[in-house]
């Protein structure tokens, strides 16, 4: 607690290919106010009356024990700097612990007695998810104060995180192809859109793979909202606090001032989508010098149509049309760009990824561009790797990745 990005940034190598570092330092101003018409009332500050005003249930820790099967290490989900994740059932409508494989699942994060996020972020998760509803939020069932233990009960999103289809390899995990991209991207945009609306007004701050979750079809819904911040009110052009997040994700200027606006999260959406696009992480010192920041190799190919294939994905090579491939590669440089004012907004995001959806049944295939694409940066290596994770592999035509098997929170 209460240490920063910024004060970490230089001594934290960013070579982070797992595990996202997140510094956290929320103050109970941070959880600051929201004006919002949406069913939202005014946020209350203290603890007492976020807890009594949220729209979700409390269990107690008995109940999440049963839940859990005693929070048994085979029901483990996965771990993050919260703590644990573990899969649970309950009855859909009493909400009592039921036999594993029946009822409704549950995914329970348990916060760990040491964790640096700790209390806080626990009580702004609590405090942003207890009262906003949206399909591309992930929906928060209850939590438990009970001691000094604090726990979040979510519903179970059985595909994971995007972070796991885009980024490992080997035959279990199949390339979510392009459709499935634009998909997720598209319903990832419009979570970012709700938040940033007039009547709800709040700045998402950790927006990253690990925390777009997809359900059984594919639909993204965006989890932990323990960075979440009221947007600016009135006549203010900006939220000023301290500098938090992922390295990687975080708007130049918002590092540079502490300065936070809706247009710092359209900065992270264009990191998320540039890595879709390319099956690149935002930073990998496993890469060649020169290719560590994923936004700065980049940026130089994406507003050249001759040069955008040198950043594809080439596991999805010939799903799409060059056209489309440079339309959102054109998206991802508005929203990059170095000064906020020339982003676009999230409904403008969401209207152009809109136009970009490939009809259900249908590929997209390069008519209108190449016939055959050349050799991306990645494809040696990448070719390399698959017959090294899959000895028996051929060119697979699985659109639909298995759910995934590892961490589900990060």
């Amino acid at each position: 607690m209460g240490i920063c990005l910024s004060a970490r940034i230089k001594a934290e190598s960013p070579c982070n290919t797992g595990v996202d570092s997140k510094y956290v330092s929320l103050d109970v101003n941070d959880l600051g106010s929201t004006s919002s018409k949406y069913s939202v009332p005014q946020t209350p500050r203290s603890e007492g009356e976020i807890l009594q005003s949220s729209n979700v249930r409390s269990f107690t820790l008995g109940d999440l024990k049963m839940a859990t099967r005693n929070f048994r290490p085979d029901s483990v989900l996965g771990e993050g700097g919260f703590g644990s994740v573990f899969k649970g059932w309950i009855d859909e409508n009493s909400f009592v612990a039921t036999k594993p494989g029946t009822g409704i699942v549950i995914a329970v994060k348990k916060l760990n007695k040491d964790s640096f996020q700790g209390h806080r972020e626990w009580l702004a998760e609590v405090n942003y998810l207890g009262q906003l509803s949206h399909p591309h939020l992930v929906k928060l069932i209850g939590y438990c104060l009970e001691d000094e233990h604090r726990l979040l009960v979510y519903e179970f999103m059985p595909r994971g995180s995007l972070e796991n289809h885009l980024f490992r390899r080997g035959s279990y995990f199949q390339p979510l192809s392009w459709s499935l991209r634009l998909k997720v991207a598209l319903g990832a945009a419009k979570g970012l859109a709700f938040l940033h609306s007039a009547e709800t007004k709040v700045i998402y701050r950790d927006f990253k793979t690990s925390n777009i979750l997809l359900d059984s079809n594919y639909n993204a819904k965006l989890s932990d909202f323990g960075l979440a911040k009221d947007g600016p009110t009135g006549d203010k052009s900006h939220v000023s606090t301290r500098v938090m997040g992922t390295y990687g994700y975080a708007a130049p200027e918002y590092l540079a001032t502490g300065h936070l606006t809706a247009k710092s999260d359209v900065y992270s959406f264009g990191v998320v989508l540039l890595e879709m696009l390319s099956g690149r992480r935002a930073v990998d010192k496993n890469r060649p010098s020169g290719e560590h920041n994923l936004v700065e190799w980049a940026k130089p190919y994406l507003a050249n149509k001759r040069k955008i294939f040198r950043i594809l994905d080439n596991r999805i090579e010939g799903q799409y049309s060059m056209d489309a491939a440079f339309k959102s590669a054109t998206l991802a440089l508005r929203c990059l760009s170095a000064e906020s004012k020339f982003r676009p907004n999230m409904d403008e995001v969401v209207t152009a990824l809109e136009e970009l959806q490939v009809p259900n049944g249908t590929q997209s295939n390069a008519s209108s561009g190449p016939r055959a694409r050349r050799r991306s940066a990645d494809d040696a290596s990448s070719r390399r790797n698959t017959a090294a994770d899959d000895p028996n592999s051929k060119r697979n035509t699985i659109a639909y990745p298995r759910p995934s098997a590892s961490p589900l929170y990060t």
